[in-house]
């Protein structure tokens, strides 16, 4: 494995766009197992007709829609010359169901087989350069990115933004010990035989009843509590989350990887596990003091993150 490891400080010094900057964007669909899914192509405002550009394909962190974080980095990676494309997946936003007319699971397979038909779509598109296709998976994401690009010949490279790269020892460390997990799984059953259960996906500190009752960026409206946002969570979702492990599978990824993250965020240490087993070319930046949620919505950070994932997808074009 080759590794690169930027200092917090050479990251600082790349430069920058302001966060947010004007694009034009027009409203994509396209389907996936007899399902409607929407996204957004994110071009530069001066895009012209017949233009073709390399193109980024962003995702989200769990539970999350395309206008939260995804839209945050796509506006970034057209700053930086791309075109780039989110997308809601099946079950969430404004896309159609999974089977069974589910929604609100999160489905680690599932979500992986939507970024495999969106990269597919993406590449048939007018506006893009189908040789030059990057993806981004950002948070919980990440894995199912790295599951959607693995061996897939349309993508040349793929970014991760503080990624939730998590296996056995780290789920039983976050959910409570092997006795906590078992306990999710029973209460994923039983809500998968009464056909869902629905709850709150986010909520103040200290509440009940709710997946994450911590406040912060999707309990706030400023940042993540968006009209567009969902706040739901199926809890028929608790048993494929919890045994879904990336972080012990980083030999199937044949691209070359650039991380971005920071002790201070979640699970610094399934980086570390799954960059053990790469055995590629790879990119680490290391951010200081910098929170999980800080990654998905402050402009100093987004721009860091964006400024090192863009630098990569530059460097693996053909």
């Amino acid at each position: 494995m080759k590794t690169f490891i930027l200092s917090a400080l050479a990251s600082a010094l790349i430069a920058s766009t302001a966060f947010g900057a004007d694009v034009q964007t027009r409203k994509v669909t396209f389907e996936n197992e007899g399902s409607k899914l929407v996204g957004t192509l994110y071009l530069p405002s001066g895009h012209k007709s017949g233009d073709k550009l390399p193109v980024v394909v962003v995702t989200g962190a769990w539970t999350s829609v395309e206008e939260q974080m995804p839209a945050n980095y796509a506006r970034e990676m057209v700053e930086r010359g791309f075109a780039a494309f989110t997308f809601d997946f099946r079950g969430w936003g404004k896309s159609g169901d999974l089977p069974q007319s589910a929604r609100y699971v999160e489905k680690p397979d599932a979500k992986a087989s939507d970024i495999r038909k969106a990269i597919q779509h993406v590449a048939t598109l007018p506006e893009v350069n189908s040789s030059e296709i990057h993806g981004l998976g950002i948070c919980a994401s990440a894995g199912y990115m790295v599951d959607a690009v693995s061996g897939n010949p349309l993508v040349q490279s793929v970014g991760l933004v503080a990624p939730w790269l998590q296996n056995q020892e780290i789920v039983e460390a976050v959910y409570g010990g092997e006795k906590g997990v078992d306990g999710l799984i029973a209460v994923s059953r039983t809500a998968e035989a009464k056909g869902g259960e629905i709850i709150p996906a986010a909520g103040p500190e200290g509440a009940t009843g709710v997946l994450m009752p911590i406040g912060g960026y999707y309990y706030e409206a400023e940042r993540g509590a968006i009209p567009e946002y969902d706040n739901k969570w199926n809890n028929a979702g608790w048993e494929g989350w919890l045994t879904y492990h990336p972080a012990d599978n980083p030999q199937r990824l044949d691209k070359p990887l650039a991380i971005v993250h920071s002790e201070s965020a979640a699970i610094p240490q399934g980086v570390k596990t799954f960059m053990s087993g790469f055995a590629g070319e790879a990119t680490l930046q290391w951010l200081e003091d910098v929170s999980q949620f800080d990654f998905y919505d402050n402009p100093e950070d987004v721009e860091r993150a964006s400024d090192v994932v863009a630098d990569h997808f530059r460097a693996n074009t053909n």
